[in-house]
């Protein structure tokens, strides 16, 4: 089976004056599909840089990087940004959510752009928003809608075109504790269900989540490691099915 992302001795320079800095230096790491895996690390470990790499944002400056069998190095940045539309879902800390634009409406965006009729795509829009809990919030704007419902349309908006990787970059950072393991429990229901998720984390217990960790530092790997995935807080119901 073909891994989701292969990184093989993956470096990234960047320059400063004349100053060269490897915000990662010789970084292999292999995700297969269905894992959970998740990529931890302090401020300027080069998780962030990980996470561009991983989410065709950035190139190498030596290295390969392969995205669901495809080099990076070998496409134009026409067909890397068609590849990140098809491969990759993204779920930011700030949600990054269209403005004025209605909860459906951002959820059926990426389909349209993928070229999906306009009944089609909100018809599926509306079924994945429903199928988070937020069938009541479908015309709501991002000023109409708590922290913790943006992040659940951001997540249908990653799911909606059925990619074959989830990236979530501190995903609860901007949440409240309450939101936030709601979010995490989305997230695990996901991969329960098959879907490969990368997230990106300073926080050991979100990364508990996961069931492998990737720990940074300097650049470099310093330990990968399979784990028992601890359970996501008990809430009380509601409504949200995974």
């Amino acid at each position: 089976m073909t891994p989701v992302i292969r990184l093989s001795d993956v470096r990234r320079d960047y320059l400063t004056g004349e100053t060269v800095t490897s915000a990662l230096a010789g970084v292999s790491l292999i995700i297969e599909p269905g894992e959970f895996l998740a990529i931890v690390g302090p401020s300027g470990s080069g998780k962030s840089t990980m996470m561009n790499l991983i989410g065709c944002l950035d190139r190498p400056t030596a290295g390969r990087v392969e995205i669901a069998g495809y080099d990076t190095e070998r496409l134009d940045d026409d067909a890397l940004t068609e590849l990140r539309s098809r491969a990759i879902g993204f779920v930011f800390q700030q949600f990054q959510l269209l403005p004025r634009m209605s909860a459906l409406e951002n959820v059926a965006s990426p389909l349209l752009y993928q070229g999906m009729s306009r009944r089609a795509a909100r018809r599926l829009a509306t079924d994945v928003l429903g199928d988070l809990g937020l069938a009541d919030r479908l015309t709501h704007d991002r000023t109409m809608l708590s922290g913790g419902q943006q992040q659940r349309v951001a997540i249908a908006r990653a799911i909606v075109t059925d990619p074959a990787l989830i990236l979530a970059d501190e995903p609860t950072g901007a949440l409240d504790s309450r939101s936030g393991e709601m979010v995490m429990e989305i997230l695990r229901g996901l991969n329960d269900d098959g879907r490969t998720i990368v997230l990106i984390t300073h926080d050991a217990e979100v990364a508990a989540v996961a069931g492998r960790h990737v720990h940074l530092r300097d650049g470099k790997i310093t330990s990968d490691d399979l784990v028992d995935r601890a359970p996501v807080a008990t809430r009380a119901a509601t409504g949200v099915r995974s």
